[in-house]
């Protein structure tokens, strides 16, 4: 039977290049995703032409009871659970800190955190050697934004991608005597729509110059990173970040 990988928000950008790649290195994909269904439907046929198995499914990862759904459609359609990237991230628009509000915070901790802390949750709970699992891995989609703060843009969304991090690290040290290997990607700037959903549609041409590398990346470099922590060659690595970021 082949690996199985459930990537959350994968219907687009990282998300999507990630399921694709994923499905080239023989791994049986679910794609989750909250409202782009026919984004997602697109990357299940892209897939499944190519004679590769990969299913779509609707789940709002900031509601819990949304989250064991999509585990369990997983199990049901997929079986066991090997691979697990927390790649579902909410962004609002471009505000300074003085003007976000309580709602937007809730909205966005709900899913960059709590989501992520969930879904990890219902993995270790199938990966874990203690609970009679064959091991797995999991792999967090952090942002270079943990490291920068995203002052004047999204001091809120780089504060989650922060919790992100140190709960790589610490989750990382927790079952590393289970079989399960925790690591993390902090993406830089990177060709998603996720700037239109931020506001600002050009915004890499804006920042691109402040990139050591002078340029945007691509959704395909990233996912590059994310197979390989999540293969055999990555065997040794847990509780490591990787940035990929052109310098930044």
């Amino acid at each position: 039977m082949k690996k199985s990988i459930l990537i959350t928000g994968g219907s687009t950008g990282i998300g999507a290049a990630t399921a694709l790649l994923a499905a080239q290195a023989g791994y049986a994909v679910a794609i989750n995703y909250r409202k782009s269904k026919e984004a997602a439907q697109k990357v299940v046929d892209a897939i499944r032409e190519q004679g590769g198995v990969a299913i779509a499914v609707q789940a709002d990862v900031g509601v819990p009871e949304q989250i064991q759904h999509l585990f369990q459609r997983v199990d049901q359609e997929l079986g066991a659970l090997n691979v697990l990237v927390n790649n579902a991230a909410l962004l609002e628009p471009q505000a300074r800190f003085k003007d976000l509000d309580y709602d937007r915070l809730q909205k966005i901790f709900a899913v960059n955190v709590l989501g992520v802390f969930v879904c990890s949750q219902e993995a270790c709970k199938r990966m874990s050697t203690a609970s009679g699992g064959k091991g797995g891995c999991i792999v967090n989609i952090s942002s270079i934004a943990a490291k920068l703060g995203a002052p004047f843009e999204y001091i809120d969304y780089a504060a989650t991608k922060g919790a992100m991090d140190t709960m790589t690290i610490g989750l990382a040290k927790e079952v590393a005597t289970e079989g399960i290997r925790v690591n993390g990607i902090r993406p830089g700037i990177i060709h998603t729509d996720i700037h239109a959903k931020g506001g600002e549609p050009d915004r890499i041409n804006r920042v691109k110059d402040s990139v050591p590398m002078k340029r945007g990346g691509t959704a395909k470099e990233v996912a590059e990173a994310i197979l390989w922590l999540a293969s055999d060659k990555a065997s040794y690595m847990t509780g490591s970040i990787i940035d990929v970021s052109g310098g930044r």
